[in-house]
């Protein structure tokens, strides 16, 4: 099958030279925490379960239904009414890459199996709803079995709307945390909880502040924080490419973070953030460009490349009062959904 960018050593600064979105990796590989609606049981405000376990079973089902026809035939279409928010981007994007690519298919593909699987069921009143599959994936061909999880979070924006995927993070299993539940359900977070060390509304902004200056934050050292600043630092020293990065927050409708109390009193959190990365080759030179990439590039490449990136991210982060290392980047998702020549 063919694999999504998974970072493992890897806001809104101004920018400084243009970049148009535009719409790479297929995946291999939700939505407002607490959005406005609500629903009315006998004038009163409800709680409800977004889905029963045979519900949310099924959503999963015809997700990996969808993701294995998609990638098999390397069409779009075919998953696109089942994937939403940084997933559904990323996911998209390198299915259309790679139709170009590869004309003919995945000639490699390896269907997708997501078995022992658990359900996350955060009650809430109104739409949209949300919840969490917790899987064991057949994808790590490398590791033993049974440990390493795939967390899809799935999203629905309405009663006659169908449940979408809009997150997903691989975690090892012994990195899955021990979740609160209330009545046996799970329980969500407010996008500005102030029982957190990092409200899950602030997340985006503060890793992008992180990512742009460095500066002294909640972020406790690992490969998706001080690891990839000095990746990119490596990659901006080299010989004749200058490379540049502009990072933005991206938390609207279907890519507002997410998040699950955990029993520590702190938080499971999925957020995403979208960064340009921008690379300009000394003259006479151009800087090379992928296939995968040249397919969704639009423009040119005279002697600059700018790639739109798709991240996704899944923090835990500790309870409010906490001094150091409040939050813990665990997993990091990242895409190339298009690029611009110049």
């Amino acid at each position: 099958m063919s694999r999504l960018r998974v970072g493992r050593a890897p806001g809104r600064p101004r920018e400084r030279w243009p970049a148009r979105p535009v719409g790479l990796l297929a995946a291999a590989a939700a939505l407002a925490l607490t959005a406005s609606g609500c629903v009315t049981v006998h004038g009163e405000l409800a709680l409800v379960a977004p889905a029963t376990e045979a519900e949310a079973t099924k959503a999963l089902s015809d997700f990996t239904t969808a993701f294995n026809r998609a990638d098999k035939a390397y069409d779009p279409a075919l998953a696109a009414d089942l994937v939403t928010g940084p997933l559904g981007e990323i996911n998209q994007a390198g299915l259309r890459a790679r139709a170009v690519t590869s004309p003919d298919g995945n000639a490699k593909h390896r269907p997708l199996e997501l078995t022992d699987a658990r359900f996350l069921l955060p009650r809430k009143a109104g739409w949209p709803r949300w919840f969490v599959a917790d899987a064991d994936s057949n994808q790590d061909v490398d590791r033993g079995p049974d440990d390493r999880r795939w967390l899809l979070v799935f999203v629905r924006n309405g009663p006659r709307e169908r449940w979408e995927a809009a997150y997903l993070s691989i975690l090892d299993a012994d990195g899955v945390p021990a979740f609160a539940e209330e009545e046996g359900y799970a329980v969500p977070v407010a996008a500005d909880d102030d029982a957190l060390a990092v409200a899950p509304g602030r997340l985006g902004a503060e890793y992008v502040a992180y990512l742009r200056d460095g500066r002294p934050g909640p972020f406790a050292d690992g490969p998706h924080t001080r690891g990839w600043r000095t990746q990119r630092e490596k990659a901006a020293e080299r010989p004749g490419l200058a490379t540049q990065y502009v990072d933005r927050v991206a938390d609207r409708g279907d890519f507002a973070p997410l998040g699950l109390r955990t029993r520590d009193g702190g938080a499971l959190v999925f957020f995403a953030t979208r960064y340009f990365e921008r690379q300009t080759a000394a003259p006479g030179y151009r800087p090379k460009v992928p296939r995968d990439v040249k397919a969704l590039m639009t423009g040119e490449v005279r002697n600059t490349v700018t790639r739109e990136w798709v991240s996704s991210q899944t923090a835990l982060v500790k309870p409010a009062g906490t001094d150091r290392d409040a939050v813990a980047v665990t997993d990091r998702l990242q895409g190339v959904v298009g690029a611009v020549g110049s």
